[in-house]
């Protein structure tokens, strides 16, 4: 087990090296020319299947838990998205 690990509570830049890190990991970036604008409304942190992580990366990074998604279990942004998207009963984000 690597000493220093990303055990981030508290740590802000190691954090920000794990954010910094996942981000180029992107199924959809809303930076990109290619961003299509009907998926801004189907974005991981309001999908039914998304559940945010605890601590500081809890407010930007959640797990997939849909099975038909390739992303299901894997980590995701809150605005990267899938074609498995499935909006919340409640409509909240993140």
């Amino acid at each position: 087990m690597a000493l220093g690990g990303p055990q981030t509570g508290g740590n802000g830049d190691a954090g920000d090296d794990v954010h910094r890190r996942w981000l180029q990991l992107l199924n959809r970036s809303t930076g990109s020319a290619s961003y299509r604008d009907e998926w801004f409304d189907e974005q991981c942190g309001g999908c039914r299947f998304w559940i945010p992580l605890s601590g500081d990366l809890g407010l930007d990074w959640g797990a997939c838990t849909q099975a038909d998604s390739r992303f299901d279990g894997r980590v995701r942004f809150e605005h990267d998205g899938c074609e498995y998207f499935a909006v919340r009963d409640d409509g909240t984000f993140g």
